[in-house]
């Protein structure tokens, strides 16, 4: 498929969840111990689930015919201690058709956030499923629409950027991306490319996307009212991370698409804050990078430039990353916005100690790493905070410039990443740091393998408390 300048969002999850519909078929979920109960209240339906295997185990299905064979309720296993998103099980394992929650659903608005994502299917390159075959779920009573639409569907902007492979996700198309999005949401955009980086001084993204023939840039978005509180939103957006001359392994590269996940998933978040008109005024910053080899390569031992003042040894020119986010970093910083959030895939380390489902988070502010860790526990999006161990930052220490872009000695990389770039805010009211993954290596409940949402609906979750519509 031939690379497209503009960008269709993901409208599958949107259609899966409808504010009410006649004749929509019931589900009740129930545990080993409620289908015992059924023997008691419904012989039939007893019968017939014995026959079929049903026994209340985590996420099966046992669909019951009326008298005339047609379907007539469904019953959903909750086995003894069910996962928050299980009820996503149902958005692939239903027939076509409409259902709506029926008894034994503990918490409907994350069942149905659960089905919503569930619903989730990234077709650019095969031949789309039929719509008509799919199961649409009403929206529980009490539950809100619109909330639960912009969660889903901001969770599939960011899956469906991440999925997209390099070769039609360049810098390019990353901006025709976030184009379509401030056109949506009418927000204003303006893009610094190629060697007017430079110019403008970010030699620093200038240097990790120069060797490649898709230019770098910086994409700057703006939304809201100028007065509002400022709350800007920084993204990684290397489209692809070949390694640089410190070239990675193929196996290693094999999944760098996902590369660009920060900056999926802050304009995934960023729909979701525009879409709900959350009382702020928003910044997106994506550092939009190819991290390429060619003969202007930037080599380890460089010293570079930084738009903070900062010279920068290139220790290892495939924590490239940081680099870019820096420069990005800085300029966010220079405007003391109230909050800096900044959202990566950074680094390995991070993964080899929480794994790729538990992103952490870093800060110097308590108050929010707690909000957040709490909304992340609320909404089944967890994170974990590490320390700003300050004893480590010696390890970045550079015998030829003011820093390092690598640790010495290979210790707590996750760690050290977050204190090179905390070298680049200083006058924000508050920042965090959240290292993502950005990627589900198979498939769960609600969480399809590929590309995912990492954060964004805790952070969305703090967001709107601290500054709800309408205040």
């Amino acid at each position: 498929m031939p690379a497209s300048r503009s960008f269709a969002f993901n409208q599958t999850v949107s259609r899966c969840l409808v504010k009410d519909a006649k004749n929509a078929v019931p589900i009740d979920a129930m545990d080993a111990k409620a289908f015992k109960g059924l023997k008691k209240s419904d012989k039939a339906a007893h019968g017939w689930c014995e026959q079929t295997g049903f026994k209340g185990s985590a996420g099966q299905i046992a669909l019951l015919p009326d008298g005339n064979g047609k379907l007539a309720r469904v019953l959903f296993g909750l086995g003894d201690d069910p996962a928050p998103f299980l009820p996503g099980k149902l958005a692939t394992g239903l027939p076509a058709g409409t259902f709506r929650l029926g008894e034994g659903f503990e918490d409907p608005r994350m069942a149905a956030i659960a089905f919503c994502l569930g619903s989730y299917r990234f077709e650019r390159y095969t031949k789309p499923k039929d719509e008509k075959s799919s199961p649409v779920l009403v929206c529980p009573q009490g539950v809100d629409h619109a909330e639960i639409s912009r969660i889903a569907s901001g969770a599939a902007i960011a899956r469906d950027l991440v999925n997209i492979p390099a070769n039609d996700m360049g810098p390019d198309e990353l901006e025709a991306a976030a184009r379509d999005l401030a056109a949506t949401h009418k927000a204003k955009i303006k893009v610094i490319s190629g060697d007017a980086l430079l110019k403008q001084n970010f030699p620093m993204i200038h240097a990790v996307g120069r060797a490649s023939t898709r230019a770098p840039r910086l994409i700057d978005m703006t939304w809201g009212p100028a007065k509002a509180p400022k709350v800007t939103l920084v993204g990684k957006g290397v489209v692809f991370d070949t390694g640089g001359l410190d070239l990675k392994p193929s196996a290693f590269m094999r999944l760098m698409k996902k590369d660009m996940g920060g900056s999926a998933n802050v304009l995934g978040l960023a729909h979701m804050i525009m879409d709900a008109k959350l009382n702020l005024r928003l910044r997106v910053l994506i550092p939009a990078v190819e991290n390429s080899v060619a003969g202007d390569a930037f080599r380890p031992g460089d010293v570079l430039p930084s738009r903070k003042g900062l010279t920068v040894e290139v220790g290892n020119t495939d924590a490239e990353g940081r680099l870019v986010l820096a420069d990005a970093l800085t300029y966010a910083d220079e405007e003391k916005p109230d909050l800096i959030v900044d959202l990566a895939t950074l680094t390995g380390a991070a993964r080899v100690a929480l794994g790729p489902d538990l992103p952490p988070i870093f800060s110097r502010d308590d108050k929010l790493c707690e909000d957040l860790q709490a909304a992340g526990e609320a909404e089944n999006d967890p994170v974990w905070r590490l320390p700003l161990y300050k004893p480590y930052a010696k390890l970045l220490k550079s015998p030829v410039a003011d820093v390092c872009n690598i640790s010495s000695g290979g210790h707590a990389g996750a760690i050290t990443a977050a204190l090179f770039m905390e070298k680049f805010v200083e006058d924000a009211g508050a920042w965090l740091h959240g290292d993502i993954f950005a990627w589900r290596p198979s498939s769960d409940a609600g969480r399809p393998e590929g590309g995912e949402a990492h954060a964004i609906r805790a952070l969305y979750h703090v967001l709107s408390a601290r500054y709800p519509s309408g205040a």
